[in-house]
């Protein structure tokens, strides 16, 4: 069966069935559910709808999936066997992601009147400081399959760097596009890995709007653009947030999840993530309520769910969670659909929030998180003060990035306690001791 190609792809040859991609068997269409062969594109030929991976996932007695994930490598790679990656991928050049701590947050609780129990799933810790370098993993196993030899992306900061970086040990050229005025450390993150960084003069929707015209010109021939043409291979990353949450936490679902929204791609796949482990046994079918977190400067979500609307109207960006500055989220719709399905909500704190958000953080748990983070622990609070969260169920939190990334927004109120002349009177003098 020859692969269907729609505008704006790059065709490629079909790969031979089930190896490169282990247990996916198709692109599905999340609209009208029609089936293509595994290849380079991202929209349905009939409708138009965003495709997805679906799979022929293992079967049989589930303590024994258990216990081949458990003997697995500590990276996202020990859930092979329910991604489309090949068996042999943890010994390939890559800078297996994952595993990252879930850490139980007491302190916090205390301080947000939380009894039924609170971790912070801190993505902080994979190889470029966020939860990115998961779905880019993956998509370079798809370029590999593919055949391409340049890898790139549109990026709101923390995707260019886990692009450039899994590029690098892949031995791929990467050239990533971001908005021209991304905060620092990222831009930084993202140049200093060799490959070829380009600022675009407007905001992230602008630039994902050029990225994909250069997928449709000859000049993006042989690129594989890990959220464009790759993106149903690269949004599966996001579900192994939702295995190791569940895996960490004794193999059951969590009460509450506060996911961040940016394009959305990540709650859906954390969703779809807990069905999978649903229906494959290895975890208990019972009720969970998804929560998605904005920044009020960037709500379109947020707006959509409070309004009763199913359709989500674009905005123009602005906030100091730029990671999250996307005003026109393709998966918008499938985060309302799941958040009121599941009984959870969709909420979205202002910058002055979000800041607080991450000192509280930082001051409860040790936890130095980027601007994302503090939405979503922002969020958490205000869910809890409208009444919206259950305070006695057990909630886990999503961090997905590194504060030092995003040093500005907290750098105008942290600093020196005091500065002192070197000596014991200076120091009673100060007030400290």
């Amino acid at each position: 069966m020859a692969v269907h190609t729609v505008a704006g792809t790059t065709p490629a040859p079909a790969p031979a069935p089930g190896a490169p991609f282990g247990p996916a068997a198709a692109l599905s269409c999340r609209e009208c559910g029609e089936r293509f062969p595994l290849g380079p594109v991202f929209a349905c030929e009939s409708c138009f709808g965003p495709l997805e991976i679906a799979y022929d996932l293992p079967t049989g007695d589930p303590e024994a999936l258990r216990e081949r994930i458990a003997a697995g490598p500590h990276s996202i790679w020990r859930y092979a066997p329910l991604l489309p990656v090949p068996a042999d991928v943890a010994e390939r050049p890559n800078l297996n992601p994952g595993f990252t701590k879930l850490v139980r947050a007491d302190n916090l609780a205390r301080e947000l009147g939380i009894t039924g129990g609170l971790h912070i799933k801190d993505d902080s810790g994979n190889p470029t400081h966020s939860f990115k370098d998961r779905v880019v993993a993956v998509a370079v196993e798809a370029a590999r399959a593919f055949g391409f030899t340049t890898l790139s992306c549109s990026s709101t900061g923390n995707l260019a760097g886990a692009v450039g970086a899994a590029a690098a040990r892949a031995g791929l050229r990467s050239c990533v596009f971001i908005p021209h005025d991304l905060e620092a450390g990222k831009v930084v993150m993202a140049a200093v890995y060799g490959g070829d960084l380009v600022g675009i003069e407007g905001t992230y929707d602008d630039v994902n709007r050029f990225c994909s015209e250069l997928i449709g010109d000859p000049l993006g021939e042989g690129w594989g653009f890990v959220n464009v043409n790759l993106r149903p291979y690269y949004g599966e990353g996001s579900k192994t947030l939702a295995y190791e949450i569940c895996e960490q936490l004794g193999w059951r679902l969590p009460d509450n999840l506060v996911v961040p929204i940016a394009s959305g791609s990540q709650l859906t796949k954390i969703d779809k993530g807990l069905r999978e482990l649903i229906a494959l046994g290895l975890v208990e079918d019972r009720p969970y309520r998804i929560y998605g977190a904005q920044a009020e400067g960037c709500s379109p979500v947020s707006r959509a769910f409070k309004d009763g609307h199913d359709v989500v109207r674009p905005v123009r960006p602005d906030t100091i969670a730029k990671s999250l500055a996307i005003g026109n989220p393709a998966d918008g719709p499938y985060v309302l659909d799941i958040c009121r399905r599941t009984g959870g909500a969709v909420e979205d704190v202002d910058d002055r929030r979000i800041v607080d958000a991450i000192k509280l953080l930082a001051r409860t748990e040790g936890i130095f998180a980027e601007t994302a983070g503090g939405v979503t622990v922002g969020v958490l609070a205000k869910l809890i003060e409208t009444g919206q969260l259950d305070p006695a169920a057990e909630t886990v939190v999503l961090n997905t990035g590194d504060g030092l990334k995003t040093l500005d927004a907290v750098a105008p109120t942290s600093g020196p306690s005091a500065v002192i002349r070197p000596s014991l009177d200076a120091f009673r003098a100060a007030g400290l001791a």
